[in-house]
């Protein structure tokens, strides 16, 4: 039997999600305008992926390869994403077995843990991207409290509580505090952001695109807060950034390649539709100052650009395609190929497929042995439990 499969993933519709991203790569005619939010690519029981094999039966990703250890993911990011953090994995399963317990269905959407495990995720952009991620160095911080006059509140609160005391604080404000505070600066931010004078790069922008899209009837939505506290990071295409457990953070825009422990786990705090439980979110946050590591992949000799993780769940590398390039691959682990620009071949002893716009995904056996022949320029990552050997 031929260890080589394509594989069709599983779409979320969530409401940040873009409407044209995913479709047009996937050649989906999206006439109702739907959003196009996440495509999963594992064997999760959320979304998990199929496989067809070259007589074009189809079969289940989850029978082929139960243990896969990863979940692999595209997300076209539109509007912004929740303030949100992922357990760490002994938490994880006392917390699952606990709402497990308590009798309440996966399916609920108040709960919080959809399963047992960590979710430390890597993600490598691919258009300029976005994101909130951790919070600011003292230096930082106090910078930002000086240009806010209305943020001096939480300044005297973090000088008297450190990161921890100040988050609490935020968090557990009463509604008509979170008001007072924010409500006449973010209405000064909209007009700016209105009429095009606020950057990217400027926290007020952000703060204000959250406030027209999250601060609705019942009062400013205090995860606006976390706009200026967290650190704001801008990612080059091919780029990546390391999420651990603890770390909070929010996806802003873009378009991304994520990859994680095979987990849907997520505590939110703000900036969403979503259920929220400040209680449980501030459980699980780091409350330290962090100093974003943006991820450059790593040049081999071969071309081969692996991002370090200090995780085993997954192993992600990603190839730089030219016409012409020929590539030999085998890896000891079962692993995900995806070619969301340009387009190859791979040929084993038995098959040969072609991948790229719409087939952009493709699975592999532990140990079957391919040629990687380049057709047209792009980007091709390997998601892997392990080093490729």
């Amino acid at each position: 039997m031929s260890g080589l499969f394509q594989l069709k993933g599983q779409f979320k519709h969530y409401d940040w999600g873009g409407h044209s991203f995913i479709p047009s790569l996937l050649a989906i005619d999206n006439a109702e305008n739907r959003p196009f939010a996440e495509y999963w690519m594992g064997v999760h029981a959320q979304g998990p992926a199929i496989l067809i094999d070259q007589s074009g039966h189809p079969s289940s990703l989850a029978e082929q390869a139960s243990n896969l250890s990863f979940l692999l993911k595209l997300l076209d990011v539109r509007d912004m994403l929740s303030i949100q953090v992922h357990p760490n994995k002994e938490m994880a399963a006392a917390d699952f077995q606990r709402e497990n317990e308590a009798g309440i269905p996966l399916s609920d959407p108040t709960r919080n843990y959809k399963d047992p495990n960590h979710k430390p995720e890597l993600m490598v952009a691919l258009s300029e991207f976005w994101l909130l991620h951790g919070f600011r160095s003292p230096d930082s911080l106090n910078d930002i409290f000086t240009r806010h006059d209305f943020l001096h509140p939480l300044q005297s609160n973090w000088q008297q509580g450190g990161y921890a005391g100040l988050y609490k604080w935020v968090m557990e404000l009463p509604q008509l505090e979170v008001d007072d505070i924010l409500l006449n600066p973010l209405e000064e931010m909209v007009q700016h952001y209105k009429s095009g004078t606020l950057g990217k790069n400027d926290p007020c922008f952000w703060a204000a695109r959250a406030h027209l899209s999250f601060s609705k009837g019942s009062g400013v939505d205090r995860g606006i807060f976390s706009v200026f506290l967290f650190n704001l990071v801008h990612l080059q295409k091919g780029q990546g950034i390391f999420q651990a457990a603890g770390v909070p953070h929010a996806y802003l825009e873009g378009q991304n390649v994520e990859i994680m422990a095979n987990s849907d786990n997520v505590l939110r705090g703000g900036l969403t539709p979503k259920h929220i439980d400040v209680a449980e979110l501030l459980r699980h946050v780091s409350s330290v100052p962090i100093d974003p590591m943006v991820l450059d992949p790593i040049s081999d000799a071969d071309g081969w650009r692996p991002f370090p993780v200090p995780v085993s769940d997954f192993r992600m590398e990603l190839l730089e395609c030219h016409p012409g390039q020929r590539y030999p691959f085998t890896s000891d682990r079962p692993c995900i190929l995806l070619m969301p620009e340009g387009k190859l071949t791979i040929s084993t002893e038995s098959d040969k497929m072609v991948l790229g716009a719409p087939q952009i995904s493709a699975y592999l056996d532990g140990g079957t042995r391919a040629m990687l022949e380049v057709m047209e320029s792009g980007l091709l990552f390997i998601a892997t439990g392990e080093q490729r050997v």
